[in-house]
Formats: structure tokens, sequence, C-alpha cells
């Protein structure tokens, strides 16, 4: 499969940056991808770096005019998008919300991301956090998804292989982190599966997007890699018989000991 990430900036105009994305979308299926991974809030600023009840406005249903713009596109180009958004699902209740859109325009799977973070940003008091780790097929591929601060945690990238995953797809929307392209690197190789990240760069608010999207091979390499400073669209091809033989080579799955790993779901006690 060919599949694509975009790395671009968003302004507080929503239209331009769905625009934005749709072109980018287009430019991808020209150069021959199958599937396009958009950054997280592609067509908003980052608006949880600000505490104001206003940007709760932002939130649209999934057959509000953003998602029905993404949905257009990929019928009209005939390529499968990974569009995520600030998702409104009801009356003071929001996710922040990955929708797998097919080439024909229709949704097909919904991850809704299950770590909304508190780090620098304050998305716990826009969205509610999702239950589930699912994967889902595109083609022969079994894919995961897990957006931005997910990745943070090696459980949900071993949790989505140990569902199946041989891809994992990774909408971003964070400033410059440390480590970020070497623990995205080590979620490939430490499950044996490609990874493809999707950040935002440039000024939105306050805050400087650190970019670095990038495609990862599943024994740690990049295949393709953005810089810190521009907008930008990587395109890779993939391989799932190199999925098969970096498992074995890295044989993760034979040599797990469930059976020791109890404190990984045992809540601690916070007194300790």
């Amino acid at each position: 499969m060919r599949i694509a990430s975009v790395q671009m900036c968003s302004s507080t105009d929503v239209q331009r940056n769905v625009a934005r994305a749709c072109e980018y979308i287009a430019q991808a299926a020209a150069e021959g991808a199958e599937l396009v991974v958009l950054p997280e809030f592609f067509n908003t600023i980052f608006f949880a770096q600000y505490q104001d009840p206003a940007y709760h406005a932002l939130a649209e249903p999934e057959d509000g005019p953003t998602v029905n713009a993404v949905r257009t596109a990929a019928q009209r180009h005939g390529i499968a998008v990974l569009a995520t958004l600030y998702e409104r699902a009801d009356a003071g209740l929001y996710f922040d919300t990955a929708m797998h859109i097919d080439r024909a325009g229709e949704i097909r799977f919904k991850y809704r991301k299950v770590h909304p973070a508190a780090v620098r940003s304050l998305e716990k008091i826009y969205f509610r956090y999702g239950t589930r780790l699912d994967t889902y097929a595109v083609g022969q591929w079994r894919v995961g998804v897990g957006i931005c601060y997910d990745m943070g945690f090696p459980e949900t990238a071993r949790a989505l292989m140990l569902n199946g995953a041989e891809l994992l797809l990774a909408p971003y929307a964070t400033p410059r982190v440390h480590m970020f392209q070497e623990v995205l690197r080590t979620r490939a190789f430490e499950n044996g599966c490609y990874l493809v990240a999707a950040n935002k760069v440039g000024r939105e608010g306050d805050w400087d997007m650190g970019g670095g999207s990038l495609i990862v091979a599943p024994d740690g390499s990049v295949l393709q890699s953005a810089d810190t400073r521009s907008e930008a669209l990587l395109v890779a091809d993939i391989d799932r018989s190199i999925v098969e033989h970096a498992r074995i080579a890295y044989p993760a799955r034979r040599d797990r000991r469930p059976d020791l790993y109890g404190a990984l779901t045992r809540e601690t006690d916070a007194s300790l």
C-alpha cells in the first residue's frame, strides 16, 4: 500500500483549513497514495491551549461541514482519509475523534482518544476520553489508531498490536516535544508495526507546533520525515511482508510474560 502523511498549519479560519486539507488529499491521491493521514484538529487551531467555553463551538457532529467536505474529497479522488477533529456527540458531550473515511466517502471506523492530554494543554476540560483500543481492516491490513498523547504510553501501541494492528496511525497536534520521533520509532520497532505520524507545524495561537511528521518501518527505520518548520506531504510504500520479517527478527510477542504484568492494570495507591 502507498500511504501519505500531511503536515500542515491551521488558522482560525475553519473553511480555509478544510480547503487546505482537501488540497493535500488531492495531492496525495495524485501521487498514488491509497490512504492519507491528516493531523489532529486539522480544521482548527489547537484550541486546548486556552480555557474558554467559547471553543466548544468548534465541535462538529460526524455529519457536519468538515467531515462532509472530507468525505466529498475522498470520493472525488478515490483515496481513504483518516481525519481527526473535535466531535460533538451530544449536547455537552465531546470527543477527540479520528474517523476513517474510505475511498467511497463513507465513514468506516471511529476512534476516540483515550488519553486527553494535561501536559501543557487543557484537553481534559474540553472532551471525554474514549474507552476502546479496537483495530479495523483496510484491505489486507489491520490498522490501529492512537491520537497524539495516546502514543506517549507504550501500552496503547502494544494493545493495538495485540488486537491485530500491523499499521499504526498517529495524528498529532503538538509543539516540539523531547524525543518525539525517537518515541514513535520505538513504538514501531517494539511492536513490529509500520507507523505513520501526521503533526501540525507553524504558529497556532501561542504555540509553535512541532512538525517532525514521519513514516516508520517495523524495524524502526525512518522511510520519510518532515522538518520542524514547514508544511509537507510525505508518501511511502509499505509492505505487509516486512511486518512478518520484523516480528521474526525481534520476537517480542513470543517472549512476552503477561502473567507477570498485573501491575499494568492495577490501580496504584496515590498515598504511596
